[in-house]
Protein backbone atom coordinates (compact mmCIF):
# COMPACT_ATOMS: atom_id res chain seq x y z
CA UNK A 1 0.00 0.00 0.00
CA UNK A 2 1.48 3.38 -0.97
CA UNK A 3 2.40 5.83 1.76
CA UNK A 4 -0.11 8.58 2.50
CA UNK A 5 1.45 11.86 1.37
CA UNK A 6 1.06 14.95 3.53
CA UNK A 7 0.37 18.13 1.57
CA UNK A 8 0.49 21.72 2.80
CA UNK A 9 -1.86 23.91 0.75
CA UNK A 10 -2.06 27.70 0.72
CA UNK A 11 -2.98 30.59 -1.56
CA UNK A 12 -0.89 33.70 -2.06
CA UNK A 13 -3.90 35.92 -1.51
CA UNK A 14 -5.12 37.71 1.60
CA UNK A 15 -8.59 38.42 0.16
CA UNK A 16 -11.47 36.72 1.97
CA UNK A 17 -13.32 36.04 -1.31
CA UNK A 18 -10.20 35.21 -3.32
CA UNK A 19 -10.77 33.23 -6.51
CA UNK A 20 -7.50 31.46 -5.80
CA UNK A 21 -8.71 30.37 -2.37
CA UNK A 22 -11.87 29.01 -4.00
CA UNK A 23 -9.82 27.20 -6.64
CA UNK A 24 -7.49 25.89 -3.94
CA UNK A 25 -10.49 24.51 -2.03
CA UNK A 26 -11.45 22.50 -5.13
CA UNK A 27 -7.86 21.22 -5.47
CA UNK A 28 -7.69 20.30 -1.77
CA UNK A 29 -10.88 18.25 -2.10
CA UNK A 30 -9.36 16.41 -5.07
CA UNK A 31 -6.16 15.72 -3.11
CA UNK A 32 -8.14 14.30 -0.21
CA UNK A 33 -10.19 12.14 -2.59
CA UNK A 34 -6.90 10.86 -4.01
CA UNK A 35 -5.80 9.74 -0.54
CA UNK A 36 -3.62 12.62 0.64
CA UNK A 37 -3.67 14.16 4.08
CA UNK A 38 -3.98 17.92 3.46
CA UNK A 39 -3.35 20.85 5.77
CA UNK A 40 -5.08 23.94 4.40
CA UNK A 41 -3.36 27.11 5.59
CA UNK A 42 -4.57 30.70 5.29
CA UNK A 43 -1.52 32.99 5.14
CA UNK A 44 -3.59 35.63 7.00
CA UNK A 45 -3.04 33.43 10.07
CA UNK A 46 0.76 33.85 9.83
CA UNK A 47 1.41 37.53 9.04
CA UNK A 48 5.03 38.49 8.44
CA UNK A 49 6.79 41.80 7.98
CA UNK A 50 8.10 42.73 4.57
CA UNK A 51 11.39 40.89 4.07
CA UNK A 52 14.34 43.13 4.79
CA UNK A 53 17.92 41.94 5.20
CA UNK A 54 18.64 44.37 8.01
CA UNK A 55 15.54 43.18 9.88
CA UNK A 56 16.68 39.60 9.41
CA UNK A 57 20.17 40.49 10.73
CA UNK A 58 18.75 42.35 13.73
CA UNK A 59 15.91 40.02 14.72
CA UNK A 60 16.35 36.77 12.83
CA UNK A 61 13.45 34.85 11.36
CA UNK A 62 10.05 36.16 12.50
CA UNK A 63 8.07 33.77 14.71
CA UNK A 64 5.43 33.20 12.02
CA UNK A 65 8.11 32.39 9.46
CA UNK A 66 9.54 29.81 11.89
CA UNK A 67 6.04 28.33 12.28
CA UNK A 68 5.60 28.10 8.51
CA UNK A 69 9.06 26.58 8.03
CA UNK A 70 8.13 23.90 10.60
CA UNK A 71 4.84 23.24 8.78
CA UNK A 72 6.62 22.88 5.45
CA UNK A 73 9.10 20.46 7.05
CA UNK A 74 6.22 18.31 8.36
CA UNK A 75 4.74 17.86 4.87
CA UNK A 76 5.88 15.98 1.79
CA UNK A 77 4.41 18.37 -0.74
CA UNK A 78 3.10 21.85 -1.37
CA UNK A 79 -0.03 22.85 -3.24
CA UNK A 80 0.14 26.57 -3.97
CA UNK A 81 -2.49 28.80 -5.55
CA UNK A 82 -0.70 31.76 -7.11
CA UNK A 83 -2.83 34.81 -7.86
CA UNK A 84 -1.62 37.26 -10.48
CA UNK A 85 -1.10 40.96 -9.77
CA UNK A 86 0.04 42.94 -12.83
CA UNK A 87 1.32 39.72 -14.49
CA UNK A 88 3.43 38.82 -11.43
CA UNK A 89 3.13 36.70 -8.30
CA UNK A 90 1.61 38.51 -5.37
CA UNK A 91 3.76 40.37 -2.83
CA UNK A 92 2.24 38.14 -0.13
CA UNK A 93 3.37 34.94 -1.83
CA UNK A 94 6.83 36.27 -2.66
CA UNK A 95 7.35 37.65 0.86
CA UNK A 96 6.22 34.40 2.45
CA UNK A 97 8.56 32.32 0.31
CA UNK A 98 11.44 34.77 0.80
CA UNK A 99 11.21 34.61 4.60
CA UNK A 100 11.04 30.80 4.59
CA UNK A 101 13.96 30.51 2.18
CA UNK A 102 16.36 32.22 4.60
CA UNK A 103 15.79 29.71 7.41
CA UNK A 104 18.88 27.86 8.64
CA UNK A 105 17.82 24.91 6.48
CA UNK A 106 15.92 25.56 3.26
CA UNK A 107 12.52 23.91 3.91
CA UNK A 108 11.73 23.66 0.20
CA UNK A 109 14.58 21.30 -0.72
CA UNK A 110 13.21 17.95 -1.85
CA UNK A 111 9.53 18.87 -1.52
CA UNK A 112 7.13 18.02 -4.31
CA UNK A 113 5.08 21.03 -5.41
CA UNK A 114 2.22 21.93 -7.70
CA UNK A 115 1.02 25.41 -8.53
CA UNK A 116 -2.44 26.44 -9.71
CA UNK A 117 -3.76 29.88 -10.54
CA UNK A 118 -7.09 31.58 -11.09
CA UNK A 119 -7.86 35.01 -12.49
CA UNK A 120 -10.85 36.88 -13.88
CA UNK A 121 -8.66 37.57 -16.93
CA UNK A 122 -8.37 35.52 -20.09
CA UNK A 123 -5.03 33.96 -19.16
CA UNK A 124 -6.16 32.60 -15.79
CA UNK A 125 -3.04 33.76 -13.98
CA UNK A 126 -0.75 31.58 -16.05
CA UNK A 127 2.10 34.11 -15.90
CA UNK A 128 2.18 34.15 -12.10
CA UNK A 129 1.77 30.38 -12.05
CA UNK A 130 4.90 29.98 -14.17
CA UNK A 131 6.82 32.44 -11.99
CA UNK A 132 5.82 30.59 -8.82
CA UNK A 133 6.82 27.26 -10.41
CA UNK A 134 10.22 28.69 -11.35
CA UNK A 135 10.76 30.12 -7.88
CA UNK A 136 9.89 26.83 -6.15
CA UNK A 137 12.08 24.91 -8.60
CA UNK A 138 14.99 27.27 -7.90
CA UNK A 139 14.52 26.70 -4.16
CA UNK A 140 14.82 22.93 -4.57
CA UNK A 141 11.26 21.69 -5.04
CA UNK A 142 10.36 18.98 -7.50
CA UNK A 143 7.60 20.83 -9.37
CA UNK A 144 5.17 18.47 -11.07
CA UNK A 145 4.81 19.13 -14.76
CA UNK A 146 1.65 20.52 -16.22
CA UNK A 147 -0.27 23.67 -15.75
CA UNK A 148 -3.62 24.43 -14.27
CA UNK A 149 -4.87 27.98 -14.78
CA UNK A 150 -8.48 29.06 -14.42
CA UNK A 151 -9.50 31.99 -16.65
CA UNK A 152 -12.73 33.95 -16.04
CA UNK A 153 -12.56 32.84 -12.42
CA UNK A 154 -15.22 35.36 -11.49
CA UNK A 155 -17.70 33.18 -13.43
CA UNK A 156 -16.13 29.76 -12.79
CA UNK A 157 -17.83 28.61 -9.55
CA UNK A 158 -21.36 27.68 -8.59
CA UNK A 159 -22.92 28.83 -5.30
CA UNK A 160 -21.34 25.85 -3.50
CA UNK A 161 -17.83 26.57 -4.79
CA UNK A 162 -17.77 23.81 -7.41
CA UNK A 163 -16.29 24.43 -10.83
CA UNK A 164 -18.88 24.94 -13.56
CA UNK A 165 -16.60 23.98 -16.45
CA UNK A 166 -15.85 20.27 -16.95
CA UNK A 167 -12.51 21.01 -18.64
CA UNK A 168 -11.36 23.11 -15.68
CA UNK A 169 -12.39 20.33 -13.31
CA UNK A 170 -10.53 17.75 -15.40
CA UNK A 171 -7.41 19.96 -15.46
CA UNK A 172 -7.26 20.48 -11.69
CA UNK A 173 -7.96 16.79 -11.08
CA UNK A 174 -5.12 15.71 -13.38
CA UNK A 175 -2.55 18.04 -11.81
CA UNK A 176 -3.52 17.30 -8.21
CA UNK A 177 -3.64 13.55 -8.77
CA UNK A 178 -0.15 13.80 -10.26
CA UNK A 179 0.99 15.75 -7.19
CA UNK A 180 -0.45 13.13 -4.82
CA UNK A 181 1.04 10.22 -6.78
CA UNK A 182 4.47 11.87 -7.02
CA UNK A 183 4.50 12.79 -3.33
CA UNK A 184 3.52 9.23 -2.42
CA UNK A 185 6.41 7.85 -4.51
CA UNK A 186 8.87 10.27 -2.88
CA UNK A 187 7.55 9.33 0.58
CA UNK A 188 7.78 5.55 0.02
Amino acid sequence: MPATPRILAFAGSARRESFNKKFLAVAVAVAREAGAEVTLLDLNDLPMPLYHGDLEDASGLPENARKLVALIAQHDALLVASPEYNTMITPLLKNTIDWCSVADENPFTGKVAAVISASPGAFGGIRSMHMAQQLLLKLGCHVVSGQCALPAANKAFDADGRLLDARADKSVRALVQQLVATAARFRA
